[in-house]
């Protein structure tokens, strides 16, 4: 019944601590920093108000120079430098300041109900066929065997990803690819296509609840079927039909649909993720998912590694995955669930565990994520029955990296590692070699479209090719031989893509 997925352990979490900051004579020690925000500025200065959980407020100046900083670029080591400046306590360390005025703040109950209005639960059904008896078929050695087909209800998770609020408009939910394939369906009548892909899926929102039932109305305790003699199933009143719209089995990403009104109908409350804007080793890793098909959930706990490469056989096909790791125990049907961070930000989608180590279990991160389901969405709707599902640019490189560093930043409280991206090999006649990339570059930056993206680690360019699409322009900045070179630029083109599976 469930997406108990065999190879797969599905379930994510994630428990993190918010620290937050309470400046002495502001506010009692009780209270701490919901929010730091620019109010005004005075000739050089910027001021900065502090929003405490008990309602109070502080302000701080900052001198903002010649270009001042915006109020996400506050940091802990300003409000430390500010609060030396203002009291004359110039004596006092950055790591006294921390003991005395921060304070520890664990309740993340405001990030998860936030995070719930966009939490979906998914049952997803599939031909199957069963073979029962002795063994050697008809007339074996230990008597006849029997074949049968009937339907089989597998659960998962899914988020709300995006709304379109006009008359005809979608809303597009994310789960993972796995959840609504079944490589044990039966092709030949799972669909009329021939695919495994899931014959009907329905979705829950949270809080309007419900779960498949087979049909039996005449009461004889004997399950309705359809023409083709399988088993009838009634999801009631809550649920939402959804539309496959494309997937990727290499990302482990997949898109459905249903008609916004259709989800509004069920709660007018209902919105899409907010996506981060990134994800820290330590940070709070909040999951929520239909672990064991009991219902939407949550855990929670922390990142363990930002970016490890896991294999994972969804089809009979090892592949490998980079991935989120965090330390909370997976369940079986937390598959295609929204990992959140602490504020209630989706950082990435769960979809396996190690299941003999509950501490060790993952997500797809939220750069893949994003490349994936928007190229998904938009090869949807692009008016070209040609195109569908993932598309990715394919430089024609092979990459290797050296001097893999990590790099602690005091002034955000994170750190992140580092490595030179070198240029591997070149494929002939492939994008890399007419824009004169060698072998033993050093890939510095990727330009799209005039924005500047910093190469820093090896899976970036992958990340990045997900974005690229039909006419953006593109330009890599290199260093060679000491010398720091910038390729000529190049207006993409459809053929520069490559279908991904």
């Amino acid at each position: 019944m469930k997406r108990t997925v065999r190879r797969f352990f599905i379930a994510l979490a994630a428990l993190v601590f918010v620290f937050a900051l309470v400046l002495s004579g502001c506010t009692s020690q009780s209270a701490y920093v919901t929010s730091i925000a620019k109010t005004g500025t005075n000739g050089t200065e910027d001021i900065y108000t502090i929003t405490y959980s008990d309602g109070s407020t502080d302000t701080f100046t900052v001198t903002n120079g010649t270009d001042g900083k915006d109020a996400e670029e506050i940091g802990i080591s300003d409000i430390y430098e500010a609060y030396k400046e203002q009291t004359g306590n110039s004596d006092v360390t950055f790591e006294e300041f921390l003991g005395q005025y921060l304070t520890l703040n664990t309740d993340m109950s405001s990030a998860i109900n936030y995070s719930l209005q966009s939490a979906a639960k998914i049952y997803a059904e599939f031909v199957e066929t069963t073979t029962t008896g002795g063994i050697g078929g008809i007339g074996g050695i230990f008597g006849p065997s029997y074949s049968s087909s009937d339907i089989a209800v597998s659960t998962g998770a899914a988020v709300i990803y995006s709304m379109d609020p006009s008359e005809d408009g979608y809303t597009y939910f994310v789960t993972n690819y796995h959840v609504i394939y079944n490589d044990d369906a039966d092709a030949s009548r799972n669909n009329d296509d021939g695919t495994k892909i899931a014959r009907s899926i329905h979705a829950y929102l949270y809080g309007s609840e419900s779960s498949p039932a087979a049909v039996d109305e005449n009461g004889d305790g004997q399950a309705d079927t359809d023409a083709d003699g399988y088993t009838v199933y009634n999801y009631g009143d809550y649920a939402i039909e959804l539309e496959y719209v494309g997937g990727s089995i290499n990302y482990d990403i997949a898109v459905l649909r249903a008609k916004t009104r259709d989800v509004l109908a069920i709660n007018e409350n209902a919105k899409a993720v907010t996506l981060a804007d990134s994800y820290y080793v330590g940070e709070t890793a909040i999951a929520i998912g239909n672990p064991e098909g009991h219902g939407l959930s949550v855990t929670q706990g922390i990142i363990s590694t930002e970016s490890e490469y896991i294999s994972l056989s969804i089809d009979g096909t090892s592949r490998s995955y980079r991935s989120i790791r965090m330390d909370t125990a997976l369940y079986s049907g937390n598959s295609g669930g929204g990992l959140f961070n602490k504020n209630g930000e989706l950082i990435g989608i769960t979809n396996a565990g190690n299941s003999t180590d509950q501490n060790i279990n993952y997500a797809v991160p939220l750069e893949v994520v994003r490349g994936t389901v928007d190229s998904i969405i938009l090869y949807a709707n692009d008016g070209n029955s040609e195109t569908n599902g993932v598309y990715r640019l394919m430089l024609g490189v092979t990459v290797s990296t050296q001097n893999s560093r990590y790099t602690y930043d005091a002034s955000s409280g994170y750190g992140t590692i580092k490595e030179e991206v070198i240029v591997a090999s070149v494929t002939a006649g492939s994008l890399a070699e007419s824009l004169a990339l060698s072998a033993g570059d050093h890939i510095l930056s990727v330009a799209i479209n005039g924005t500047t993206y910093e190469i820093d680690r090896s899976f970036e360019i992958e990340n990045l090719s997900l974005t690229v699409r039909a006419n953006d322009i593109i330009q890599i900045v290199y260093e060679r031989d000491g010398e720091t070179l910038t390729t000529q630029s190049h207006t993409v083109s459809l053929a520069d893509l490559t279908a991904i599976d």
